[in-house]
Parts: C-alpha cells; sequence; structure tokens
C-alpha cells in the first residue's frame, strides 16, 4: 500500500473500464485523485466510491477534445489539491472500418479523441508539473498502436499517433531536465464496456468473443485490473527510470 501516496493523479474517461480502475486503485494507494469524463452520473459515482473508502477524490466533467476544457480542468486539480503529478490519458472511442469505408468525418472525431486528446492532456499536464517538481505521464495506447488491422483504419493510426507521439514528449521533458516522465501502456483486448459493446453491435457476439480471445495465447482476454495494475506502476516511482517506454500488456497477442 501506499505506492502513489502523496500525489495527486488525474485520470481521464475515469467513469468505466479501465479508467474506473485505475482511479479507484490509485485512490488505495494512497493518491489524491480527479476524476474526469463526459458522463457525470457515473464518474460522479467513482468519486464517491474513493471518498467513502477513505480517500480524497474530486469529479470533474471534461470534453477531452476542446482545449479550454483541458487548461480548466488542470487549473482546478492544482488549486484543489495544490499539484498535478500524475496524469493518466485514458479516455478513448473505437470506430471499426477499413479505410475505404472510413469517412472524413468519422476520422477526424476518433482523432480528436484519442490523439488530440492525448497531445492537449499531455501538453498542459508538462505545463503545471514543471512548475512543482515533475511527475509522470501515462498514454493509453494499445496493441493496434503497434500491429494493424484492415478494419481499423483510424483506430490503427490514433494509436500509433499516441505510441510515437509519448516518445517525443518524453525525450523533449528528459532532455529539458523537467523531471516529467511519460510513457505509453499497450492493452490487448480487454473485457471492458467499450468492447462488450463493439461485440454487441456484431451478428454473433459470443462468437466475436471466442474470436477475440483465441488472438490472445494467454488464452482468455484480459481485466481493467490487469492494465491498471500497469499504469500503477508508470505512475510511481518504481519506473523512475523508464522514460519513452512502451508498457505491452496483452497476453501474448503481439509476440506472435
Amino acid at each position: 500500500m501506499g505506492r502513489v501516496q502523496g500525489k495527486v493523479a488525474l485520470i481521464t474517461g475515469a467513469a468505466k473500464g479501465i479508467g474506473r480502475e485505475t482511479a479507484l486503485l490509485l485512490a488505495r494507494e494512497g493518491a489524491r485523485v480527479a476524476v474526469t469524463d463526459v458522463d457525470e452520473m457515473e464518474g460522479g459515482k467513482v468519486a464517491e466510491a474513493i471518498i467513502a473508502a477513505g480517500g480524497e477524490a474530486l469529479f470533474l466533467k471534461q470534453d477531452v477534445a476542446d482545449e479550454a476544457q483541458w487548461q480548466a480542468v488542470v487549473a482546478a486539480v492544482v488549486a484543489r489539491f495544490g499539484a498535478l503529478n500524475i496524469l493518466v490519458n485514458n479516455a478513448g472511442v473505437a470506430l471499426s472500418g477499413s479505410v475505404e469505408e472510413t469517412s472524413l468525418e468519422d476520422w477526424r472525431w476518433l482523432m480528436s479523441i484519442n490523439l488530440d486528446a492525448v497531445f492537449l492532456g499531455t501538453k498542459h499536464a508538462i505545463l503545471a508539473m514543471k512548475e512543482t517538481g515533475g511527475g509522470s505521464i501515462v498514454n493509453l495506447s494499445s496493441i493496434e498502436g503497434i500491429i494493424g488491422d484492415p478494419n481499423l483504419a483510424a483506430y490503427n493510426a490514433s494509436k500509433g499517433g499516441v505510441r510515437i507521439f509519448t516518445k517525443s514528449a518524453a525525450l523533449h521533458c528528459a532532455k529539458a531536465g523537467y523531471k516529467i516522465r511519460v510513457n505509453s501502456v499497450h492493452p490487448g483486448y480487454i473485457w471492458t464496456p467499450m468492447v462488450e459493446g463493439f461485440l454487441n453491435d456484431t451478428e454473433d457476439p459470443a462468437a466475436g468473443k471466442e474470436g477475440l480471445v483465441a488472438l490472445h495465447p494467454i488464452g482468455h482476454l484480459g481485466v481493467a485490473a490487469d492494465i491498471a495494475n500497469g499504469i500503477l506502476y508508470l505512475a510511481s516511482d518504481e519506473s523512475g527510470f523508464m522514460t519513452g517506454s512502451e508498457l505491452v500488456i496483452d497476453g501474448g497477442y503481439t509476440a506472435q
């Protein structure tokens, strides 16, 4: 216990799935947590659960594609807790479609949340963290940021962008002496509301789930806690020699 004791963490997309699990875990490990999401009801419940368990938390409604909201959210977190030590850029959306099937409108919508928002969050977190002694930024990419899928053109591009952008930001912070580390996490298929919803839109969800399981040599899909544990490591001082790195948590998916 206490692996991030006294630190202040901001987690986007924290109303459900990986974001929710990460918020609860970091709080249990001693962080004061700012939970953000567009879903006020579920996001508020996460903050309430942290407080009920004896932790400190704040919920803020946030559209991560809006720069003005990033500025307001970071300012609110610093005003409430006195600093920002950890940012987890978790908010994201999925969209299936090949390059031929994807419209420019859908492409730009997905990029605004999966890639533009990671840029905005990283930028404004750096501005805050460098004033208070540094910190750790964890950007959620995917196995789809490492390998390609013919039916995930926009998603592949966004997650690949997160992967290499993270390295650029990490090098900038390291060379500037900010004491800010920036790393990316690459989950395999994790049983979250996003994946469940994606499968429910198919003709045979059960068969679809079996197909996803078969892609992972370990023999099952991951759960949100698998990824939250990796995020905790990167957020903590235990990973003090890691920056610009990729933490792949995928049940062997990309080892094939």
